[in-house]
């Protein structure tokens, strides 16, 4: 058994989005118009929050890239009435059947991050980007709920390839598509079951912390904060 989860070092972060839009491209994330990002119906796996502190002339600004938190003990899959969202004991990933999806949105409220997003009109991108879409991922419809996956589909090709050629699946094989972009090495990946794994050192860190683990969520998302 697995226990897949993201270490973020909030020290290293630029802002510089370029985790998010390769989640985008990754995963086919159907891009917003003005319209509906105005309406708050904008689509996005991955997020980067910003915010400041202290006062000028001492102002900082801060990033913290968000996704899915793949919750040891996920809010949203208990108030789902046909187990669309659902926890893999056997991967620690939490999933999203999109052909079973309802649209009841539940789950977005269960969610104490808000990192669910709901498709509210039929995914549309311009003609020129069409050949760019992502073959391994399904293009959702109106109508669901989209959200980070760890781009799991990358898990089932990885454990593929090493069956097919005989050996053992090597974890560090499994990159997201978020991680593998990033140019500052913000975002690490790995087994926290594997006390010998980077992610499972990190996470003992004494700069780590969790985002709301007083709601007993056991995020398996971990920040490094930026000062001891």
């Amino acid at each position: 058994m697995h226990r897949w989860g993201m270490v973020i070092d909030l020290a290293k972060c630029t802002g510089c989005q370029a985790c998010v839009v390769a989640c985008q491209a990754e995963n086919n994330v159907p891009p917003s118009n003005p319209e509906q990002a105005e309406l708050g119906r904008s689509i996005h796996w991955m997020e980067i929050l910003t915010f400041t502190e202290h006062e000028y002339p001492n102002v900082k600004i801060r990033f913290m890239p968000r996704p899915c938190m793949h919750c040891d003990n996920p809010p949203c899959t208990k108030v789902c009435p046909v187990k669309a969202t659902y926890y893999s004991k056997e991967e620690g990933i939490v999933g999203q059947v999109d052909l079973r999806c309802i649209g009841c949105r539940y789950c977005t409220t269960a969610c104490p991050y808000t990192l669910k997003s709901f498709n509210w009109y039929q995914p549309h991108w311009p003609a020129e980007m069409k050949n760019y879409l992502n073959p391994d991922v399904d293009i959702r419809p109106r109508g669901v709920v989209e959200k980070c996956t760890f781009c799991g589909h990358r898990l089932v090709k990885v454990r593929e390839k090493a069956k097919l050629e005989g050996r053992e699946f090597n974890p560090d094989e499994y990159i997201p598509a978020c991680v593998q972009a990033c140019p500052s090495g913000v975002l690490y990946f790995g087994d926290l079951a594997d006390l010998n794994s980077k992610v499972s050192e990190l996470s003992k860190s004494i700069r780590a912390f969790r985002l709301m683990e007083e709601l007993g969520t056991k995020p398996k998302v971990i920040y490094l904060s930026e000062e001891v």
